[in-house]
């Protein structure tokens, strides 16, 4: 069986990730020489807290944002963040080795509060880590809320809502997302 080539064939420039990359490490991000960050990518505040690793890929469109001075992202080797996905950390996101996000996916691991004392723009962030194990994938338009740990070789259906823990091997979908079946 020949290994999907498709994404890996269709790269930007060379000497482009280069400088783009070299731009990122003198503002503090932490990445691999070898990550692919698309132009219209953007890496915002923050930059010294978030770590993506060898052959990353992250597409044009995608955010990245480590929210505070303590929120926490790492990215795993070999995954792919696909267009218009947002990360946004307050606490802490980990995606492990050989994931796929799809395009249009939400992964933030903070809520506000919603105490009817005060506007809800006033209140303080509700924050639980977000951990993806390795060679998940995320289907488009799924979204990935505070606390869920999302099990190793996992697939999240396109257009979930995960509020809860995925087990590992398993294949979960719907709004909310529930199990399905497990992968064979």
């Amino acid at each position: 069986m020949k290994k999907n080539e498709q994404l890996r064939d269709n790269l930007p420039p060379r000497l482009l990730n280069w400088i783009l990359n070299f731009v990122f490490r003198l503002r503090g991000l932490k990445v691999h020489r070898t990550a692919i960050i698309f132009f219209g990518a953007s890496i915002l505040r923050n930059l010294k807290n978030i770590r993506i690793s060898s052959n990353v890929v992250i597409k044009s469109g995608a955010k990245i944002c480590s929210c505070n001075k303590t929120a926490k992202i790492f990215i795993d080797s070999n995954t792919t963040i696909g267009n218009y996905s947002f990360i946004y950390s307050s606490e802490k996101i980990m995606i492990g080795k050989d994931c796929m996000i799809a395009p249009f996916v939400y992964l933030v691991d903070s809520d506000h509060g919603q105490d009817i004392s005060s506007t809800m723009n006033t209140q303080p962030n509700i924050t639980a880590p977000i951990i993806i194990g390795d060679d998940v994938w995320i289907g488009s338009h799924s979204v990935i809320l505070p606390g869920v740990n999302i099990g190793t070789g996992s697939i999240i259906a396109a257009g979930s809502v995960v509020t809860k823990d995925v087990e590992k091997y398993s294949i979960y979908g719907g709004v909310p997302a529930k199990f399905l079946k497990n992968r064979k």
